[in-house]
């Protein structure tokens, strides 16, 4: 019997599976409920009572802030009840699982002119209020609760729990919404009829056009037409759902379109199902598939021209819109799309704001589609595009409580709150002006507790967001803004009125002289430039106080300050220092072969290092110094710089030799520095460290035979030839280009690194992620940032390294990092290879995956040098985890959290509780004292098994005898490189590798966790014997003698897990 294997598309294969798992089953059960739910809910509204009187009781607080003058009227009960939406379209996307249900209220109900005034919007509460009342009153309900359509105050709905839950509909409820079918006149609802009255500012009514107004109630009148238009397409078209569906998804993972100005389900339904009409030019037909539909859709959003000139729906033989209309209707609204009947604008509510980021997100899509691995699935449906991840900047605002957000009434043509939007959008777009490019402000004003009949006075309780993407880092950092020059008095006048006292007249270097505005502030304060600006505009025109205005810029700069400087701001001064020693280097002539090139290998060059060193009074060629400032360290960190001599033939095959010669060759140099320039060298067999100009250099040599690598493929052959000083001297060499050049090209790339190694360090993670891995993850951020743009803002690149730890599939996925954008096909294929070859053992057993962090470079296809043991598939987990929850943390710091720093802390701490046993450093011991974020303590649990005192043999300061000394006594009691927490764990782990895990922070944690060794192989076989294993407690006692004088307190908090 023949087979044939039809090889589906990765897209389309994970397409259909993300459909099985969030489509809705329409199976007997669900459908048989969901009918006798509504069924309840209609005979539940036929038991109220006819010719009701209705007044303003049932809501006075509505009534009184809406404004309307005319309300009473009799209730008469719903002439028609009919379920829409989703559910009737078969297009229902889990979790939302709801029904919507839409009931006709009579026309005996109004009057022929409540048009007017908000008299429409305040019957049409009361008459839900009627409906509420009867419903709570019902047994068959849990719940009845007040909710707002698409975010609109004056357009309340109800939102009812039925009392029965099916398994299969977690959460559901029916959303009931009242339309207004030919209830009024359309010709009195046109675009320029004045239907609500405005006050002017001498507080006299006055007459202005009211489209927002207007299409509000047009809305409810042609609601239920529109929504059998969509029904009707969608009807037996499978594929059309399906589409409908994935849209969904991508537009709830974007939650800044998937709002009350931009996008929502039925729009994109209209969208859709105009496309598929003769109007929308029949762009989605019925041949199409599911993938297809998706992107014909988005296509049209992103870059179809139509949009410009306003879309209409226009069936045969209905009248279409005039010229003049098209036009009135395009000066009114950002965006049209009319429905058939030509007079309602169902995408009145959108904003121009909301619509240029709906096409710029439809585009970005497109892009991931074309652009990424296997169609872009990760990054269309599954990557979370949130306000705190996409924007660069994020600023919250809290008006709880400004009455005049709403001085001149809650509702106008349009509602307050989108007025107030509008407002913070224009004053932000005038502040910031080409150093943005884009401004999205939003505010869900809809309070989640909301009682209607109390009226609008809670729906400031929410926080205003504004997000703001940068244009680029040069213009965001940018000090000075050029305004107009001096003879444009017009202009100069509004520059004056926007900006006040801030503006001043200044002469520029070409001679011109013109207003501007100086935001002075040093190198490493630039990325607040932003902040300043919103804080001082918003606080001029708006009158917020700093206590009202959040913005997220600076919350984590408190983990990289040395007090209220940060280190790298004297990264001028080290570069320069560097300069002068390659110099001397390259000068040097009674060397037998001359330094042909230097190269900084250390992170601080490339400005990625956490604490690059300040400059040492001591470690100077000369030490004028009379007095030492007060704390001055006795350690000095060094700075690895890698040279190369010129070429020769007299080097000896043998690697012992070889290595013997460079150590010659390093006793030389250092002998010429310090006879000719009078440097202090410190000469070990492998490096020499020289101390010039307030920093030590650490000199290693990269032997000839290593450089012929640079004109060949990494990981072949000649590899193996190559000593292992040499392979890490070449590797380290080629990422420190790298990385430097990635640095050049994007400003924020060194602050987003230092912060994830912080973050690293903090939770004792750092003997299990290499420094020079993390620099790699944030680097894939920058040069593979769809859906997002790279981004610009530190905060912003922390949180998606955070989110890229814990959700990329290090399983099965290698990723990898082109640096230059120059690996081949051979080289991607090489690499695949290198990693299923590493991925065979997963079947046999998933724990010993090695690398389990397959990190690839052009350098290193292998994933050889950074990752290759470590982090293992256990370590990985766990930093996962770790990484998950911060990210969690973080996104609700940005999204809700009031200021606080003490929150913002807990991002770099970690909970001790999480590990078998807890030591405790002498703090007054640490290498560097003052890089300690958090003294850690054990206040609860833990039982102290082992303490100790303090060594007097080590201080990380000059002690005040030392003071008295001569400075060159002082100079040789400076250690290069010596770290006693290294040397500790060092230790532990030769003493107790088979039985302890040592987790600790590089970076100056006075905590370092320990757990048992075999909880890191948890799937042994039932037959092994386990050896007889000595007392943890005895353990931990033998781990505070091999640190002691180091170690403060050693607790053992949990038992090793004891197993079968």
């Amino acid at each position: 019997m023949e087979s044939s294997t039809v090889i589906m598309d990765p897209m389309d294969l994970k397409m259909t599976e993300l459909l099985k798992e969030v489509q809705l089953d329409y199976s007997p059960t669900v459908t048989r409920f969901v009918d006798e739910t509504v069924s309840a809910i209609r005979e539940a509204i036929d038991k109220i009572p006819e010719d009701v009187k209705v007044s303003a009781d049932a809501a006075p607080g509505f009534i009184r802030d809406i404004g309307a003058d005319k309300y009473e009227f009799t209730f008469k009960k719903p002439t028609f009840f009919e379920i829409s939406g989703s559910y009737s379209t078969r297009s229902i996307a889990k979790p939302n699982v709801n029904v919507d249900l839409l009931i006709r209220m009579p026309k005996e109900c109004f009057h022929e002119k409540d048009y007017l005034n908000h008299r429409y919007h305040a019957k049409r509460c009361l008459y839900l209020c009627i409906i509420k009342n009867q419903l709570i009153s019902s047994s068959q309900f849990r719940k009845v609760e007040w909710s707002t359509f698409q975010n609109e105050a004056r357009k309340p709905v109800l939102i009812v729990y039925p009392v029965q839950e099916l398994v299969e509909l977690p959460g559901f409820f029916v959303r009931i919404t009242p339309t207004a079918t030919s209830l009024f006149n359309v010709s009195k609802l046109n675009l320029s009829r004045n239907n609500v009255r405005a006050l002017n500012e001498e507080g006299q009514y006055v007459p202005r056009a009211a489209p927002k107004y207007n299409n509000s109630i047009l809305e409810d009148m042609f609601l239920e037409d529109n929504s059998e238009f969509v029904t009707k397409t969608f009807l037996g078209w499978k594929e059309l759902g399906e589409a409908l569906i994935l849209l969904k998804i991508w537009a709830r993972h974007r939650s800044t379109i998937y709002v009350h100005d931009c996008l929502n389900g039925f729009l994109i339904s209209f969208i859709m199902s105009y496309l598929a009409t003769e109007s929308g030019g029949n762009r989605i037909n019925r041949s199409m598939k599911a993938r297809q539909i998706f992107r014909v859709t988005l296509d049209f959003i992103a870059i179809s021209k139509l949009w410009e000139k306003g879309l209409l729906l226009q069936p045969q033989g209905r009248p279409s819109m005039s010229k003049e209309e098209r036009s009135q209707c395009l000066q009114l609204f950002p965006v049209v799309l009319c429905d058939s009947s030509a007079h309602f604008n169902l995408t009145f509510r959108v904003t121009r704001s909301g619509f240029l980021e709906l096409r710029d997100e439809a585009a970005v899509t497109l892009n991931c589609m074309d652009k990424c691995r296997d169609g872009g699935f990760e990054e269309v449906f599954m990557t979370k595009v949130d306000l705190p991840a996409k924007y660069d900047y994020c600023i919250r605002l809290n008006l709880k409580g400004r009455s005049e957000v709403y001085a001149s009434g809650f509702c106008l043509d349009d509602e307050c709150w989108r007025i107030y939007e509008g407002k913070v959008h224009s004053l932000l777009e005038q502040g910031l002006n080409d150093r943005a490019k884009v401004i999205r402000v939003t505010w869900r004003s809809t309070p989640p507790d909301w009682t209607m009949e109390e009226g609008f006075s809670k729906f400031d309780s929410e926080p205003l967001v504004v997000g703001i993407l940068v244009s680029c880092s040069e213009k965001s950092f940018r000090v000075v803004d050029v305004g107009p020059h001096a003879e444009n008095k017009e202009e100069v006048l509004k520059f004056r009125r926007f900006w006040g006292e801030k503006a001043e007249l200044r002469r520029f270097k070409d001679g011109t002289i013109a207003e501007s505005i100086v935001w002075e502030c040093e190198q490493w304060e630039r990325h607040l430039i932003i902040k300043r600006i919103t804080e001082f505009v918003l606080t001029r025109h708006l009158s917020l106080s700093n206590e009202n205005m959040v913005h997220f810029a600076d919350q984590l700069d408190f983990s990289l300050l040395h007090g209220v400087r940060d280190p790298i701001s004297s990264s001028g001064s080290l570069l320069a220092a560097y300069e002068a020693l390659a110099k001397c280097l390259r000068a040097l002539d009674d060397i037998p072969l001359r330094v042909s090139s230097v190269q900084p290998l250390d992170s601080a060059f490339r400005f990625t290092c956490v604490f690059p060193p300040e400059p040492h009074p001591l470690a100077n060629e000369r030490v004028v110094a009379k007095k030492l400032p007060k704390l001055t360290s006795t350690c000095i960190q060094p700075l690895e710089v890698m040279i190369q001599l010129e070429g020769s033939g007299n080097w000896p095959m043998d690697d012992v030799a070889i290595e013997k010669t460079k150590s010659a060759f390093l006793l030389k140099i250092g002998e010429s520095l310090q006879s000719k320039w009078d440097m202090t060298c410190i000469a070990t067999e492998d490096e020499l460290d020289v101390l010039t100009s307030g920093y030590a250099f650490r000199l290693r040599i990269l032997h000839e035979r290593g450089l012929s690598l640079l004109r060949n493929q990494v990981g072949n052959d000649k590899m193996k030839h190559v000593s292992s000083m040499d392979k890490e001297l070449f590797i380290h060499g080629q990422h420190s280009s790298m990385i430097n050049g990635l640095q050049g090209r994007y400003p924020t790339y060194g602050p987003v690194v230092r912060l994830a190694k912080r973050w690293v360090a903090s939770h004792l993670f750092s003997a299990v992620l290499a420094a020079e891995a993390i620099e790699l993850l944030v680097a894939y951020l920058f040069l593979k940032p769809l859906p997002f743009n790279a981004p610009s803002s530190r905060l912003t690149g922390f949180l998606r390294f955070l989110r890229l730890l814990s959700d990329y599939d290090w399983t099965f996925s290698p990723l990898v990092v082109d640096i230059n954008c120059d690996m081949s096909l051979k080289d991607e294929k090489e690499i695949s290879e290198n990693f299923m070859l590493s991925r065979k053992s997963y079947e046999k057993k998933a724990e010993n995956l090695e690398p389990a962090m397959f990190l690839a470079t052009a350098y290193d296809k292998a994933s050889e040098a950074w990752t290759k043991c470590s982090p293992n598939t256990f370590e990985l987990k766990r930093m996962m985890a770790y990484a998950r929850s911060s990210a969690h943390f973080l996104t609700n710091l940005v999204l809700h959290d009031q200021i606080n720093s003490h929150r913002w802390e807990c991002l770099f701490r970690t909970p001790l509780n999480n590990y078998n046993a807890i030591i405790l450093l002498q703090r007054d011991r640490l290498p560097y004292p003052q890089r300690l974020l958090f003294p850690s303590d054990m206040e609860q649990g833990g039982r102290c098994v082992a303490q100790g005192n303090a060594s007097k043999h080590f201080h990380p300061y000059m002690l005040p005898g030392d003071m008295h000394q001569s400075l060159v006594e002082m100079k040789n009691k400076l250690m290069v490189n010596f770290d006693p927490v290294r040397c500790f764990v060092e230790d532990m782990k030769r003493e107790f590798s088979d039985s302890l895990k040592v987790w600790y922070d590089s970076l100056g944690g006075d905590a370092i966790g320990l757990t048992w060794e075999r909880q890191c192989s948890k799937k042994r076989g039932r037959e092994e014997v386990e050896p007889e294993e000595q007392d943890p407690v005895d353990m931990l006692k033998d781990v505070g003698k091999v640190g002691k004088g180091f170690v403060r307190r050693v607790y053992y908090l949990k038992a090793p897990k004891l197993r079968s």
